[in-house]
């Protein structure tokens, strides 16, 4: 069936595509065509003091005592607080809770594991800050996806108190490019090319084992309930498929959300596509339940 929305938002970003991969270019790239969906005027960034920069997201009426840790995306060299703003705080506002969004530390100025680094830092400071760990949903799309679950095992493998939940909204888990759909789905995702991923897995590991790294081949058990949520026109769809399966096999909690014909990064164009809306609805739905926030 076609979609026009659909159709009109692969026809703006493919006209609107980057033209230099220069790291400061990408980033002023990303952050104007993510301005295609206005913020709301309620929607601003309020600096913590956590030992990281980042940034309390409160939409009205949120429960204060429970959290989304956000991780944003953009291949860990591009993105910021800022660029995802709209879509973390209308995420938040379906969950029904504030948001802590972490700027971390980007790619190739930080190497991996500073991302991952930085996010466990905002993980302990949210503890320090008396937040119960079962208050706590980690989240992230894309990259941000893929440091969601490094992030999780880190903190386990730490023997820290993992967080109630977790959700992923495309993410990217494997540094290798291995999935099938980094092919069949090559010429159809117009914001993912499998070219420009094994770029910046260079620009990223900067000489890290790229399998060594990838959270999807490492031990998955042990993991609070997660929610993966992806379309299937996406480069990464094999990557959100196998983390399901892994974390399964694993003998975790894990759910699948499939999107049909929806393009990587989908959620975060609420203007072309009233799927975006409904999709972080049901993370949203997601992170309300397992928190345990009343409406």
């Amino acid at each position: 069936m076609e979609n026009p929305g659909l159709a009109e938002l692969i026809k703006y970003l493919r006209s609107n595509a980057p033209t230099s991969p220069a790291p400061a270019d990408m980033r002023a790239w990303f952050a104007r065509i993510l301005q295609a969906t206005p913020v709301p005027s309620e929607a601003r960034l309020e600096r913590s003091t956590c030992d990281v920069p980042a940034y309390w997201i409160t939409p009205p009426g949120a429960d204060t005592s429970r959290v989304i840790l956000y991780l944003h995306g953009g291949g860990y060299i591009i993105g910021s607080p800022e660029t995802h703003l709209e879509t973390v705080f209308r995420l938040a506002k379906c969950a029904g809770v504030r948001a802590l969004s972490v700027d971390y530390r980007l790619a190739p100025e930080h190497a991996w594991p500073a991302c991952r680094e930085d996010a466990v830092a905002a993980y302990r400071w949210l503890l320090g800050q008396g937040v119960a760990p079962s208050h706590i949903a980690i989240a992230g799309d894309s990259a941000g996806g893929g440091l969601t679950l490094s992030t999780l095992l880190a903190l386990r493998d730490a023997g820290l108190p993992l967080p109630g939940a977790a959700a992923f909204l495309s993410p990217w888990v494997d540094f290798t490019g291995s999935g099938d759909s980094a092919k069949t789905n090559a010429e159809i995702d117009p914001l993912v090319d499998p070219r420009g991923l094994a770029m910046m897995v260079g620009a990223v590991l900067q000489g890290n084992d790229p399998v060594k790294s990838s959270p999807l081949f490492a031990d998955l058990g042990g993991l609070p309930p997660l929610f993966v949520q992806v379309g299937t026109a996406e480069v990464l769809l094999d990557d959100a498929r196998r983390l399901v399966d892994k974390a399964k096999a694993a003998g975790g909690e894990a759910e699948l959300d499939v999107w049909e014909h929806m393009i990587h990064g989908f959620q975060a164009f609420p203007r072309y596509l009233p799927e975006a809306i409904s999709a972080t609805e049901r993370v949203g739905d997601f992170v309300r339940a397992r928190l345990a926030i009343t409406r």
